[in-house]
């Protein structure tokens, strides 16, 4: 069996592999991206959903000034594990005004929308500081009122007079990479792909190292009639296409993303029992293995402690080589309609939405996300590639 001093030797060769170590640096990168980016992202709303209309279609560094006013129900209130998982839900509607057009008259703020063409609005002054349940008492210089939690509030009108004429509740958002059609941030959906992509792939990765690495061990070790069994199977499922066969799958059992994770990883075991399959055939009559039998270890001892340690630098280069191809399926099926469905904000379906644009003049709509896939497909090929070179997939030793 391998040592840790040969691990060591290989970690020390992969170091040396300066494209495999910016592939590993870019998935570390979008590892940490996909775990906070609710908390990077700024839209923190789930799915970074959050419509604006009137910003539709505007081009990379757009900037707009927003008028926040309360919704008239505050939502639960969101911790931040709550945020880190699933963002929180917006307590304001955005509206984008001409700053120069906020001003207070008497108890109302009025202001022109973006593109409103001079025409003004009007909402109550403390819509902009809390959310009203019940109406409204201005009481001298103060208003008192009851906020959607059931609180009794009490603003001093001064206090608010001062941060409206200040423009101090204006707030200033600059869009980095513009916003699509229905006007939400491309940035936000973007980094929130991350998660998506990096879930979809590694939990696929994981359901195909586990049928994989057992049906490939079985039929190697055991041979015989277990292994034409185990070879039939590994061969039909070889033989369908792997979008017609994740096709077939989401079809017959709904397009959840939990069905997308089986999809996915039910069409890549295949590569991974191929490969151990063969090692587990080159391993199996080596002293070490003959020595384990001969003390009378069972099988599955034998094949779980003795050998498939022995197999991980193959298993773990075919491994990322899957993990690539996973994030290829599922943006492939987004992007056709059948993978993580909207709202969501998969890079497959950003594509769909958007490249229509991209051909109108607006590219990087469509290129962002097409960059994203390209760039985290590359970063694991070149990851594989390093530990085929660093682990010396070519030689197994005993």
């Amino acid at each position: 069996m391998q040592d840790s001093s040969a691990y060591s030797k290989a970690w020390r060769r992969f170091r040396r592999n300066t494209p495999a170590v910016a592939g590993l640096c870019f998935i570390v990168l979008a590892a940490g991206i996909a775990l906070f980016g609710y908390l990077l992202a700024p839209d923190h709303t789930p799915d970074a959903n959050m419509q604006i209309s009137e910003l539709a279609l505007r081009e990379p560094g757009f900037q707009a000034e927003l008028l926040p006013i309360h919704l008239a129900r505050d939502p639960e209130p969101a911790n931040l594990w709550k945020r880190i998982v699933s963002g929180a839900p917006a307590a304001v509607r955005l509206i984008p005004v001409e700053t120069e057009s906020v001003q207070l008259r008497e108890d109302s703020v009025y202001f022109s929308r973006t593109g409103g063409k001079g025409k003004q609005d009007a909402v109550h002054l403390t819509a902009l500081f809390s959310s009203v349940r019940d109406s409204i008492v201005k009481t001298g210089n103060a208003y008192v009122f009851y906020d959607a939690s059931g609180q009794a509030q009490r603003l001093d009108r001064s206090v608010l007079a001062q941060q409206v004429q200040s423009g101090a509740v204006v707030e200033h958002r600059t869009f980095w990479l513009g916003t699509d059609k229905f006007g939400r941030c491309i940035l936000s959906r973007l980094l929130l792909g991350f998660r998506i992509s990096l879930l979809v792939g590694g939990i696929a990765v994981l359901i195909s190292l586990t049928i994989g690495l057992f049906i490939g061990a079985i039929g190697g070790y055991f041979g015989g009639r277990v292994d034409d069994a185990a070879m039939l199977l590994i061969n039909t499922v070889w033989s369908i296409p792997t979008l017609l066969l994740v096709f077939a799958i989401v079809l017959a059992l709904g397009r959840g993303i939990g069905i997308i994770f089986l999809a996915v990883g039910l069409t890549m075991w295949v590569d991974v029992a191929r490969v151990v399959r063969g090692q587990v055939l080159a391993l199996r009559d080596l002293p070490f293995v003959e020595a384990a039998q001969s003390m009378g270890f069972g099988a599955g001892r034998i094949i779980f402690r003795h050998i498939l340690p022995n197999l991980m630098g193959p298993v773990l280069v075919v491994a990322a080589g899957n993990f690539a191809t996973a994030v290829l399926v599922e943006s492939g099926l987004s992007y056709l309609g059948f993978g993580v469905q909207p709202p969501a904000p998969s890079w497959g379906s950003m594509l769909n939405e958007n490249y229509g644009y991209a051909l109108g003049g607006k590219p990087l709509m469509a290129l962002a996300p097409a960059l994203a896939i390209a760039v985290t497909v590359l970063a694991f090929n070149l990851v594989g590639n390093g530990l085929r070179d660093a682990l010396d997939v070519r030689e197994v030793r005993g």
